[in-house]
C-alpha cells in the first residue's frame, strides 16, 4: 500500500494510493483518518480499482491548523479538488461518511462533472440532514458540547477519555482513536469541523441548503447508528435528479464499515460496478 505525502496550498496531506484501473476516492470523516477504509480498500484494489483515500486536514497524519475558519466546508472541498487535480483524475467514483460524506455530497453537488457515481454512509444530502427535524437534534446533542472551545477539550479527555469513550459507545476503535487525538493539537482540530460548520445560533434556524444532486447515489444507513436517523438518509432521494438507491444495513454502528465489512464491500462493489 503507498502511502505518501504531498503539499496543497498551505498544507500537507497524507494520502492512501493503491491499485489501478478506474480510480475510488474515499473520504473519512470524525474522528478518523484513512485508516477507516482498511477493510474495503483491498476488496475494491482487487476487484480492479485504484483507491485514493486522503487524511482529510485536521486528521491522521495530514496537517492540523488549530484555527476554526480552516474547517469550513468550501476550505475542506478545496482540498479534495486540489487533490483531484494534482494527480489529474478528471473523475472519480466516491465513497464517504460522517464529515467526509458532508464534503462528498458537497463534491457532487457542486463539480458533478469530477463525480461518476457517490456511496454516502451514513450522512444524507446535508437539507436533508437537516430537514430531519427534532428527532435527529436530539440525537445530535453532542454536538452542542463539541461547539464550546476549550470546555469541549477538557470535557472530552478528563477522567482518562470517559466522556468520549461513553459518547462512541466504548466501540473497539477506540484505542486508536484516543491515542491519534491525544497528539498536540489533534483533538482542537478535530473539533473546529464541527465549529467551522454550525453555531448555536443557527442549530434551531435554517441550516444548510444544498443544491440537488445529478450524480448517480447510494446511501447506506445503519439500524444501530445512535446519531443519525434513517429518514435525513431516506429523504436524501427528494433532493436527486439522478438515480438514487437507499440501503439500510442492520446490525452496525455508526462505523459500518468496521463492524460489517463484507456487508459494506459487497454494497460498494455492486454500486460502482453497476452500470448506471
Amino acid at each position: 500500500m503507498a502511502v505518501y505525502k504531498l503539499i496543497l496550498g498551505n498544507y500537507s496531506f497524507q494520502v492512501t494510493d493503491e491499485g489501478s484501473g478506474p480510480p475510488i476516492l474515499m473520504l473519512h470523516g470524525f474522528p478518523d483518518s484513512a485508516r477507516l477504509w482498511r477493510y474495503q480498500i483491498p476488496a475494491l484494489v482487487g476487484a480492479g480499482y485504484r483507491v485514493i483515500a486522503p487524511d482529510q486536514r485536521g486528521f491522521g497524519g495530514s496537517d492540523k491548523p488549530q484555527e476554526i475558519e480552516a474547517y469550513g466546508i468550501a476550505e475542506v472541498l478545496g482540498d479534495v479538488v486540489a487533490l483531484l487535480d494534482y494527480l489529474e483524475l478528471e473523475r472519480v467514483g466516491l465513497v464517504s461518511h460522517d464529515w467526509g460524506a458532508a464534503v462528498g455530497w458537497s463534491l457532487a453537488a457542486i463539480y458533478p462533472e469530477r463525480v461518476e457515481k457517490h456511496a454516502a454512509l451514513s450522512v444524507g444530502h446535508m437539507t436533508a440532514l437537516w430537514n430531519a427535524g427534532i428527532a435527529q437534534r436530539r440525537l445530535a446533542w453532542y454536538m452542542l458540547v463539541f461547539m464550546r472551545q476549550g470546555l469541549a477539550e477538557d470535557i472530552i479527555t478528563r477522567q482518562n477519555w470517559q466522556f468520549f469513550s461513553d459518547l462512541w459507545g466504548h466501540h473497539p476503535e477506540l484505542e486508536h482513536w484516543i491515542r491519534d487525538l491525544s497528539r498536540p493539537g489533534a483533538l482542537t482540530a478535530a473539533l473546529n469541523w464541527y465549529r467551522a460548520n454550525m453555531d448555536l445560533d443557527s442549530w434551531t434556524e435554517e441550516g444548510w441548503q444544498m443544491p440537488r444532486i445529478s450524480v448517480p447515489t447510494m446511501g447506506i444507513w445503519s439500524s444501530g447508528d445512535m446519531y443519525l436517523t434513517e429518514s435525513q438518509m431516506l429523504g436524501s432521494g427528494e433532493f436527486m435528479d439522478a438515480p438514487w438507491r437507499y440501503e439500510r444495513l442492520e446490525g452496525a454502528t455508526h462505523w459500518l464499515m468496521l463492524d460489517r465489512p463484507d456487508s459494506v464491500n459487497a454494497l460498494l462493489l455492486d454500486f460502482l460496478g453497476a452500470d448506471s
